[in-house]
């Protein structure tokens, strides 16, 4: 049993379960359970972006609400300009690309919680340019009405419909976050994370692969935002401020950073379970609280890490039973 739970079957048998309740779920939720579960996974991307920066190349990065931000409020200016969504949708991830090369500058200089406090000012700075800058973000009133996008002659309008439409585009960008996970990039960020000198002395250009865990990460941030505008439709800068910035690196630590599927587990602790604890009235935010302290109290490592500690548990138990079946009939065998 517990070499089937760790096997690439079962893995890829999960994935078909989640995908087959994602792709049935429309016909049996109303419209506010299809926007939660849209939230989810475009919420679930920005994690992804953010556990490819901090999960994988270790670097610490507070500032992945703002480019959600970032992407959101160029989608959004852009489509109500009455440019189609996928060009808004490029702009918003290359935009975000080029910036985050950018602030990766410091991560070639600072590391831990200096990092930690360069990226934490230039979301305080993003936050206040949203807010103060009126004459292109519209200020604290916000952007309005930004529609949905229409493709190939398909309105996305409805939320039947755009429920899919997210589904689609989520699929796409986790497999390409998969795709960046499992090819030299992603065995050089984990280097990069586990051990930066001995990455470089094995040939790692350690300086360009730290600006591009920055970059990426940040230009996935920036495609959950262009999904994040239409999805919503009304938006303010408080909607990007340092809350969400916080809350993203809430779950990638909460469901296990440096795993694939941690983010999407720990979006859903963020995003799911709060509404699902609502039966709780005004105690769900405290159930909820003290949820993720226990699960960080004995597993730091997060949901993921649990699981694994709970089969490599259950393996220990058998191998060290087959040793003691095998060390018995040795035993019998040598007193005949």
């Amino acid at each position: 049993m517990i070499d089937f739970l760790t096997s690439r079957g079962f893995k890829i048998f999960f994935a078909l379960f989640i995908a087959a309740l994602l792709i049935t779920a429309p016909f049996y939720l109303r419209n506010f359970g299809l926007y939660l579960i849209a939230m989810w996974l475009v919420i679930s991307v920005a994690a992804l972006g953010l556990n490819l920066t901090l999960g994988y190349a270790g670097q610490v990065s507070m500032a992945q609400g703002a480019f959600v931000g970032i992407g959101a409020y160029v989608t959004g200016l852009m489509t109500l300009a009455g440019v189609p969504w996928p060009v808004a949708f490029l702009c918003s991830g290359l935009l975000c690309f080029v910036i985050g090369w950018v602030l990766g500058y410091p991560a070639l200089r600072v590391q831990h919680h200096y990092l930690a406090f360069v990226t934490l000012a230039f979301s305080t700075l993003v936050f206040l340019l949203m807010r103060n800058e009126e004459w292109l973000t519209k200020g604290i009133y916000g952007l309005t009405d930004v529609p949905r996008p229409i493709l190939f002659g398909w309105n996305t309008g409805k939320a039947f419909d755009f429920y899919f439409f997210v589904l689609g585009v989520v699929t796409l960008l986790s497999l390409g976050v998969w795709w960046i996970i499992r090819s030299p990039w992603g065995r050089a960020f984990v280097a990069l994370r586990e051990n930066p000198v001995r990455a470089l002395s094995l040939g790692v250009d350690t300086r360009r692969y730290t600006l591009m865990a920055f970059a990426m990460g940040s230009a996935i941030g920036g495609f959950a935002g262009a999904l994040y505008a239409p999805l919503v439709q009304f938006f303010e800068p408080n909607s990007f401020a340092l809350p969400l910035s916080l809350n993203l690196l809430l779950m990638v630590i909460v469901g296990g950073g440096g795993t694939f599927f941690g983010p999407f587990i720990g979006a859903a602790t963020a995003v799911l379970l709060p509404e699902w604890l609502r039966i709780a009235q005004g105690y769900y935010l405290i159930i909820y609280a003290i949820v993720v302290m226990v699960l960080m109290l004995f597993c730091p490592t997060g949901i993921m890490g649990l699981g694994d500690r709970f089969i490599s548990h259950f393996r220990q138990k058998r191998i060290s039973a087959e040793r003691a079946e095998k060390a018995k009939d040795m035993s019998q065998q040598e007193g005949k």
